[in-house]
């Protein structure tokens, strides 16, 4: 057998080892370990996984993850998301379906210090769809909505799945960063969109709340201002050089403790908890980025990258057709596994093409970071479904049939983002040259 016929097996028998339910990261490491022993040597394999595994887990750059993670956690165990909802119902609640707008732009401002999804719909979870209980919404709508705001910290920064990519394909974190912005945001945007159209046609899935007085307002808007100003320097320092991302994960999450320390909001439980999940979280991402180092010499060394570019360059295709089928590549694996695992696993093969076709690097990561959007909230593997399932206890049927509806703001803005890449990279240009 030729190489790539061994690391067209491997694949798989991976992907059959993750059909058994094994650990996503273990399982990389035996099919990499393997394949690369029988393409060279295991003496040279054992020497790669010790070398892959070292190099990873003390790459400076990895840093970055677990203190981003970290910032998120004490963000969600001190309430400020609680704090964000209270303030955006204030200025929202009387408009049709207004909890719901409130759980989106709240969610948004939320991204600026809390870069994963899991925590995002969790926490809304939590927060929101009591209070929408409280106001008679249709539990469609709040679920839906809640399970869907999560993947919005996939494309606003600090996004733990844009750092991998940036890692895995070797681009700028910081440029990933900007250009996540503008399609975060229009993203929220058709997501409030569809709420306001949806209750406007049939008022009884989010009636109007009381309208709150300009001074109530007022003195809620502390809660949302320190959130973005936390955003603002580390965005300013990623912009103009003067931090690293490790760095800006560093002042981030400093600043959010110093924040929360100060108000009173986290004791000492608080923050033990806040570090064993941030650490449970960067464990599980960084072990799967060291499977994926030893996967990906496997890989190499097959040429399947190469002959894949190869291949697709050469069909007789528009090459926007042959992203399209990229894209729906991640979608459906996306589907099937976990996400960010099957971004891992995907991008070593599929990255080179999108550049051999002359794409912008920095807009295919935002690209594919809206097909892992899209593969947070469909079946089978939807992760924000299971994680508001298990904390609303609604019916599985119930929380789908609200998430149906923004997924077409999902695709609306992909289809954009297809069209017009400068939503992307324009930022990034502009900012960070």
């Amino acid at each position: 057998m030729n190489e790539v016929t061994i690391g067209i097996l491997g694949l798989l028998a991976l992907l059959c080892l993750f059909m058994t339910g094994i650990e996503l990261a273990f399982a990389m490491t035996v099919i990499g370990f393997v394949g690369f022993g029988l393409l060279n040597s295991f003496d040279t394999a054992l020497g790669l996984l010790a070398n892959d595994f070292l190099d990873s887990l003390a790459s400076y750059g990895l840093t970055a993850i677990p203190l981003f993670v970290f910032m998120g956690q004490i963000a969600f165990n001190a309430g400020i998301a609680k704090r964000l909802y209270d303030s955006t119902h204030k200025f929202a609640g009387h408009i049709p379906g207004g909890l719901a707008v409130a759980t989106v732009i709240g969610a948004t401002v939320f991204k600026a210090i809390c870069g994963s999804v899991v925590a995002t719909s969790a926490t809304f979870a939590s927060v929101a769809v009591p209070e929408m209980d409280r106001y008679n919404y249709s539990r469609k709508l709040s679920t839906g909505i809640v399970a869907t705001v999560g993947t919005l910290g996939v494309l606003l920064p600090p996004s733990v799945t844009l750092i991998v990519f940036g890692i895995i394909s070797q681009q700028s974190i910081g440029k990933l960063f900007m250009a996540g912005i503008f399609p975060g945001l229009i993203m929220s945007f058709f997501f409030i969109v569809i709420i306001f159209g949806w209750c406007r046609l049939n008022p009884t899935l989010g009636p109007r709340t009381d309208r709150s007085s300009w001074p109530e307002r007022m003195r809620s808007l502390p809660s949302v201002i320190w959130p973005i100003v936390i955003f603002l320097v580390i965005i300013g320092g990623l912009m103009n050089g003067i931090f690293t991302p490790t760095e800006a994960g560093s002042v981030g999450a400093f600043a959010v403790l110093v924040l929360c320390v100060a108000k009173r909001d986290l004791g000492l439980k608080g923050f033990i908890k806040s570090v064993e999940e941030a650490l449970r979280t960067a464990c599980m991402v960084l072990l799967l980025i060291a499977a994926s180092s030893v996967l990906g010499h496997f890989i190499a060394v097959t040429n399947i990258p190469q002959v894949t570019a190869e291949w697709l360059t050469a069909l007789p295709l528009p090459r926007a057709l042959i992203m399209v089928f990229i894209f729906l590549i991640y979608l459906l694996g996306g589907s099937f596994i976990d996400d960010l695992a099957f971004m891992i696993l995907a991008t070593p093969i599929f990255f080179p093409v999108i550049t051999k076709l002359g794409y912008d690097p920095i807009w295919a990561g935002i690209m594919i970071g809206l097909t892992v959007c899209i593969g947070s909230v469909i079946p089978p593997v939807a992760i924000c479904v299971f994680v508001v399932r298990n904390i609303t206890k609604a019916p599985m049927g119930v929380i789908y049939a609200g998430v149906y509806p923004f997924l077409v703001s999902m695709i609306i803005s992909m289809i954009l983002l297809f069209l017009f890449p400068g939503l992307a990279t324009y930022l990034p240009g502009l900012l960070m040259k």
